[in-house]
């Protein structure tokens, strides 16, 4: 049994709709900035891979220019085509990929791909403003440095490197350094081998102008589990520690069909005012006891997780969690019976976000609401 082929990734169909999410990502920039983007860093995890059959490969291809091809016969990817930028119609964008432990271990031969991506489009003889990357391979072939784009963590090391940081009291910059600590090791050649590469995705970091993770399992949002704070809370913490603030991109790809790109506060308002909020919702985690207790207070965690890291929360957010969570009374009286620990860890995190300057109550009574939810749930 297997889950998906390596082989055969990406996908046509995952070119396909990792095009479509290449434009987005482009519009969106766009949109904003009224130029094209030169230079992005992008997030790829294992199992979104496994999931999309290699949509965000292909959408990062697709933003350098290039395609795969495949064996018509089996459908496994034989190699790369670099389309003219007359094709494409726009200047190719610098590419950087932060891959996950995971992708490391299961795509070997899918980091080999990138990386033949990379050198083939760094060697052509592009004009500089339409090819960022060939100027940056000029300027290595110069000075003797690396064209290397594939980082990640050290062989058997896994995570963003900042998980075992997140809510407690650490600066910022701290945590910045945490992540690019971690970020410790290059990656590519024919078998996707790891070369140590101390301090090189600073480089790259400081370059990007935006940052685009995906999430793309219909299931899950940003403010479940810690591996999205981890990194893009580590991401934007390092680039705030470099003096660099690049666009925090969230493309939403549960249609894939119909991309997405958000800001990270847009897709956190989002999420908070559609499900963390939604009285629908609640009152789902209402007839889950303890458990769903816990549910509430992860929300409350990361949402302040991402806070301190980022520090593009908007404070009205906060606002909406304190009246749903704690101003209710129903629900005050459903944490402080089915699971006192959930609403002290509410309670405290939310506190801790008004002392870090992350939320500025529109209420006059926050401490007294604050207190007296510590002091039920102590009871």
């Amino acid at each position: 049994m297997f889950a998906a082929d390596p082989r055969m990734l990406p996908t046509p169909t995952a070119a396909d709709l990792g095009r479509l999410a290449a434009d987005e990502v482009i519009r969106a920039y766009m949109q904003t900035h009224g130029e094209m983007p030169r230079a992005s860093v992008i997030d790829l995890w294992g199992s979104a891979t496994l999931r999309t059959g290699g949509e965000e490969i292909a959408q990062g291809l697709a933003l350098m220019g290039c395609r795969p091809t495949w064996d018509q016969t089996t459908g496994r990817v034989t190699g790369i085509e670099v389309l003219p930028t007359a094709t494409t119609g726009r200047p190719r964008v610098d590419v950087t990929w932060r891959v996950s432990g995971l992708f490391r271990d299961l795509f070997p031969a899918q980091i080999a791909l990138i990386d033949a991506a990379v050198r083939a489009v760094a060697a052509r003889e592009d004009p500089a403003d339409e090819n960022p990357l060939c100027a940056a391979w000029r300027e290595c072939s110069r000075t003797a440095g690396s064209i290397a784009r594939i980082f990640g963590t050290a062989p058997g090391a896994y995570g963003a490197g900042v998980e075992d940081l997140l809510g407690r009291d650490i600066d910022r910059q701290e945590l910045g350094r945490s992540y690019l600590a971690a970020v410790s090791h290059s990656y590519g050649g024919s078998e996707g081998t790891a070369t140590p590469a101390p301090g090189a995705f600073e480089a790259r970091l400081v370059a990007a102008d935006l940052l685009v993770h995906c999430t793309e399992d219909p299931i899950r949002d940003l403010l479940e589990g810690s591996e999205d704070a981890a990194f893009v809370g580590g991401f934007a913490a390092a680039a705030f520690a470099l003096g660099h603030t690049p666009d925090l991109i969230i493309l939403d790809t549960t249609e894939p069909a119909r991309p997405r790109a958000r800001s990270l506060s847009v897709a956190l308002a989002r999420i908070v005012r559609a499900r963390a909020t939604n009285p629908k919702f609640i009152a789902g985690q209402l007839r889950h006891g303890p458990r769903g207790a816990a549910e509430l207070a992860e929300t409350v965690d990361r949402l302040v997780d991402f806070a301190e890291t980022t520090g593009v929360v908007p404070s009205h957010l906060f606002d909406l969690v304190y009246d749903a969570y704690v101003a209710d009374d129903v629900v005050r009286t459903f944490l402080h019976r089915e699971n006192p620990a959930a609403a002290a860890a509410i309670a405290t995190r939310l506190d801790a976000a008004r002392g870090r300057g992350f939320w500025h109550p529109r209420r006059n009574d926050v401490d007294a609401g604050l207190a007296t939810f510590v002091n039920g749930a102590a009871s």
